[in-house]
Formats: structure tokens, C-alpha cells, sequence
């Protein structure tokens, strides 16, 4: 018999490491695949690839994944996590792959009715049809309640050996995490960044203010309390890390402020194709102020404006 090779998504998640387990179990040939873009890297995925001891292949498909945030067809989870359409991005390029190499099918940790949004039956039915993996896209944790896949027809997998977990409770899962000594996984859904609702905040303002957010604003917005004036953004350090990130962060054409009397935060001022008026630096100068402890008892405050050309 044809020994099966199968490419699973691989989050470093406990589901999608026991879909790999599940699989490896049966002896087929597994490779994993991870995405990475501006909301979450490849990180735990290393982890847990190493761990297994399966082949790790890395996609970063920032930029495709940031336009579907804009706007996904689909609509956002409780926040700005477009999960339907994030899962249809990451099964096309799948599927690419799973052409060009020869893979047999397609795996992911999917439970069925774990997440409202993106795990239920209909969910579930679309994201295999919009990605056009129809028969070849394989849930090993809820096979069972499920349509044969084609590579179960064809018994490159052993139907009867898959599970029929349901349901958001992770009993099952933690249990076979135990029983397969694994210990390495991370809390659910603490990858994604556009699950956090403070995160989801700032970035909904730099979408709706800023005409072209670039890379540097998606490394900006993980750092910083954000405000805005007018179109212009306004970030000040909560710690001397973040100080030190806000300067080797600006741009060009961006305003550093700083305290001279005291220590106190570092405050940068973002234009975003807008000149940066006074207005918006008098601002970001009161909230300078307001997040320095030590700037409360003295009665006149200066500041030094740096630009990063200079």
C-alpha cells in the first residue's frame, strides 16, 4: 500500500500538534506548515516541529493576510480576527504547495464546535469549498463526525484511528496530551494578536486614520499607548525598552519628543502623509508629561524635539 504524505498546518497549538501526532501514529510521511504575518510569527510552531521531529515549512504571507484584515469578505470574530477568511488564505496557499510537492492532503487541528465563528459545520463546509480542497482537507480530531476525506477512501488513512472530538471543552485533548507526554503547547488562541482586544483597538485607528499603514506601523502598534490628533498619531513609551523601540522605529519624516529636565517617556509623533502641526505636538507634549511621574512637581517643562533625519 501507498504510504500517504500529508502536509498539516502546524500552529504550535495543542490541537494542531495532536492532528500531527494523530497522523504520525499511522506512520504516513508528515511535513507541517506554518504561516507567519504581522499579527503572529512561526515561533511556537519551531517549538513544537522540532518536538515532533516533522520538517517545518515557514510561509510569511504578511502583506495577502493584512488586506483580508482590512476587509474580510466573511467579517471579523469578537475582534479583528477575520478567521474564516484567514483559514480560506492559509488552505489556498496550502494547496499550491500541496500541488507543487506531492502531498496527498491536507491536514489541520480543527475541532468541530470549538469556535463559534470559524469551527462549526457550515464553517467548516465553506472554508473547505473556498479553498478548493474538497475531499482532500482532513480534521484528524473530528474525522469521525465528519465526510470521509478522499485519502479515507482510499485507505491511505486509517479512518477507524482518527477522533470525533466535539465541542469547546479540551478534556479529551488534555488527556491525550498526557498520555503522549506532550507539554510544550501555549494557551489557546494566545498567537494571534488580532484576538486581543486592546490590539484589535489600535488597529481599527490606524486603519480607519492612516492611507497606507506600512511595516513599521504594524511593529508599532504591539508597543506604546497610541493616540490620535487630527490624522496624526501620536505613541508614548510606557518603559525605557519601549523608548529605545520608538526611536529605532521613526520614520523620516516623524517627531521624537523628550523631556530635558526630567526621565520620563519618549512620545512620537506620526504624520501619515499629514504635516505634523503644532497642535498635535502641543498634545503629544501634555501626554509626555501626564506619563512622567517625575514631571508632576516641577512648575516650567522643556523639550528636546528630535527629528530622526537629524
Amino acid at each position: 500500500m501507498k504510504k500517504a504524505k500529508a502536509l498539516v498546518l502546524l500552529s504550535g497549538g495543542l490541537d494542531s500538534i495532536l492532528a500531527t501526532k494523530l497522523l504520525l501514529e499511522q506512520k504516513l510521511k508528515i511535513e507541517a506548515l506554518v504561516f507567519k504575518s504581522y499579527f503572529f510569527d512561526s515561533g511556537q510552531a519551531e517549538v513544537s516541529a522540532k518536538k515532533l521531529g516533522v520538517k517545518l515549512r515557514i510561509t510569511d504571507f504578511s502583506e495577502k493576510h493584512f488586506e483580508i484584515v482590512k476587509n474580510p469578505e466573511y467579517g471579523y470574530g469578537k475582534n479583528m480576527n477575520p478567521c474564516i477568511d484567514c483559514h480560506i488564505l492559509m488552505l489556498k496557499g496550502a494547496k499550491e504547495i500541496m500541488a507543487k510537492r506531492g502531498f496527498d492532503f491536507i491536514a489541520t487541528g480543527e475541532v468541530l464546535g470549538e469556535r463559534p465563528m470559524s469551527q462549526n459545520r457550515q464553517a467548516m463546509a465553506l472554508i473547505e469549498k473556498q479553498s478548493g480542497l474538497k475531499g482532500y482537507l482532513l480534521r484528524p480530531l473530528s474525522a469521525k463526525l465528519l465526510e470521509p476525506t478522499i485519502a479515507e477512501e482510499k485507505g491511505l488513512v486509517d479512518r477507524s484511528r482518527l477522533l470525533a472530538i466535539r465541542g469547546r471543552s479540551r478534556k479529551e485533548q488534555m488527556a491525550l496530551a498526557k498520555k503522549w507526554k506532550i507539554n510544550w503547547f501555549p494557551a489557546p488562541a494566545g498567537g494571534c494578536l488580532l484576538t486581543d482586544i486592546q490590539f484589535s483597538k489600535k488597529l481599527k485607528d490606524l486603519i480607519k486614520n492612516a492611507p497606507c499603514p506600512d511595516i513599521n506601523d504594524m511593529r508599532l502598534l504591539k508597543i506604546g499607548r497610541h493616540f490620535w490628533h487630527e490624522g496624526r498619531e501620536i505613541i508614548i513609551g510606557r518603559d525605557h525598552q519601549e523608548n529605545l523601540r520608538l526611536r529605532e522605529l521613526a520614520g523620516k519624516k516623524d517627531i521624537l519628543l523628550e523631556i530635558k529636565e526630567c526621565a520620563g517617556p519618549t512620545a512620537l509623533v506620526r504624520g501619515h502623509k499629514r504635516e505634523i502641526k503644532g497642535a498635535a505636538l502641543q498634545k503629544a507634549k501634555r501626554l509626555v508629561k501626564f506619563y512622567a511621574p517625575k514631571a508632576k512637581g516641577l512648575e516650567e517643562i522643556s523639550f528636546n524635539v528630535l527629528s530622526p533625519e537629524s
